[in-house]
């Protein structure tokens, strides 16, 4: 895959993104290492804002945060006009701690707990997705104890499996997000809803799945949706006045992905949604979409350093780094597909096939499979495209492997935006209870009284 527009490669064979030396920032951060090119996220909110406006004056862009959130991403979308999708109570108060305003938040999520939507109807979030016959008692409930009435839009499911890893299919019939169309569910959510005093029911809301690289799907479904708010209002006079048709573009993960672009996309899909409004004399509903990945995907990458070279005879060459399933666990989870490039060597041509391998516990530890590069040497800086979405995100402790740094990279500037987790910072929530805590002068040891006591029996 070709170095993007955005990425250069400076006189002593470093890449670079926005005029940083992307080995001078391994040296002073570490490895492993997320790094952003905020430019190209402000660029990618920015395009989906302009395009939404041109074909859809009504409309509203929401960063779907789980692809990405800290409290940085939370200013940066404020300051771009976005909206947030969250979908639990810390993604939720991480919004509410960067002041991000309330009223542009929505709140998803299939099975919140009481606590979540108690939080979400205090500080007064602007859309609950409700999910289920269930939370919609709930969340009434919790309304009136709180003296309020929480405004709503119910997710529906589509009964569209869209072409994308099964994992990720979110709009079919057998899914556990939302209400089905064809079952009659959906219908009945929506009496229940308007029948509670204390929800306002606004909308609809679906999602077909992610990592989608055509616009039939997404299309499809807007298409459905609009047949169905005419069904709805034919069968209860209900005029629903906003649909969320979710989010799910795909990103160019390898050279041999073609996604559908923003400015491809967005026509098609404003262009369906009003050709179905004027079909049914149905007036234009506000139309909200929730991009996430292709926001923040391909903005991001991850660098590491290669450690341990395995050549074995025959088989393959693996070079482990120093990171891997813990900070990028799409690959062991879907299957999913990466290129790379060592940072520090960048023009040298590529000379051998290996396998770059983590250092994880696990034999299912594979980052990238049979990848073209330079002679690798212990020490190489190896840069992943393409990690910007659903790896921070992701990250577990396993193995008790600290979180790697965050940067964004902006205008020759690099800054800090989530700091490296420390030792100390993986045993600060560990407790040990007090009859753990005997004989700590001799670790391991047993006092001779108790040898005495178990030998008699005791």
């Amino acid at each position: 895959m070709p170095l993007p527009s955005w990425m250069e490669v400076n006189s002593k064979n470093h890449l670079t993104i926005a005029g940083v030396d992307l080995v001078e920032l391994a040296e002073k951060y570490g490895t492993p290492l997320y790094v952003y090119n905020e430019d190209l996220i402000r660029s990618q909110c920015r395009l989906y804002r302009e395009e939404l406006a041109r074909h859809y004056p009504r409309g509203e862009i929401i960063y779907a945060g789980k692809a990405f959130l800290t409290l940085a991403m939370c200013r940066l979308l404020q300051q771009e006009g976005l909206s947030l999708d969250v979908v639990s109570g810390g993604e939720l108060y991480t919004a509410i701690q960067a002041g991000f305003p309330m009223e542009r938040v929505y709140f998803h999520g299939n099975n919140k707990s009481d606590a979540e939507l108690a939080l979400a109807v205090k500080v007064g979030v602007g859309r609950i997705v409700v999910d289920s016959f269930m939370e919609l008692e709930r969340l009434n409930r919790e309304a009136e104890r709180q003296g309020k009435q929480a405004e709503i839009l119910l997710r529906v499911k589509p009964g569209i499996a869209a072409h994308t890893h099964h994992y990720i299919q979110t709009g079919q019939e057998d899914s556990k997000f939302g209400l089905g169309i064809s079952d009659g569910q959906a219908l009945e959510g929506i009496k229940l809803a308007r029948a509670l005093p204390n929800l306002v029911l606004r909308g609809l809301h679906c999602h077909i799945g992610s990592q989608i690289m055509t616009a039939e799907p997404f299309c499809l479904a807007a298409e459905t949706m609009m047949d169905f708010m005419q069904s709805v209002r034919a069968a209860t006079g209900v005029l629903l006045q906003e649909l969320d048709l979710g989010g799910g573009l795909g990103i160019r993960y390898t050279g041999e992905d073609e996604p559908c672009g923003i400015s491809d996309l967005l026509p098609l899909l404003a262009r369906t949604v009003k050709e179905k409004a004027r079909e049914h004399a149905y007036p234009y509903p506000k139309l909200m979409l929730e991009p996430g990945r292709s926001i923040v995907g391909e903005a991001g990458v991850t660098l590491y350093t290669v450690g341990t070279i395995k050549d074995i005879p025959g088989v393959r060459k693996y070079i482990s780094v120093d990171g891997g399933m813990m900070d990028n666990l799409r690959t062991a989870l879907y299957g999913a597909r990466y290129e790379a490039v060592l940072a520090n060597r960048a023009r040298d041509p590529a000379a051998e096939t290996v396998t770059v391998a983590g250092k994880a516990c696990e034999s299912g530890d594979i980052l990238i499979r049979d990848l073209a590069l330079p002679p690798v040497s212990p020490g190489d800086l190896l840069l992943v495209f393409s990690t910007g979405a659903y790896h921070f995100s992701m990250y577990s402790q396993y193995n008790r492997n600290p979180r790697p740094a965050v940067v964004f990279l902006r205008r020759g500037k690099a800054e800090l935006v989530v700091r490296r987790e420390s030792y100390q910072d993986l045993i600060n929530l560990d407790c040990i209870p007090a009859h753990l805590r005997e004989d700590l002068a001799s670790p391991g040891a047993v006092s001779d009284g108790k040898r005495r006591g178990r030998a008699k029996g005791n």
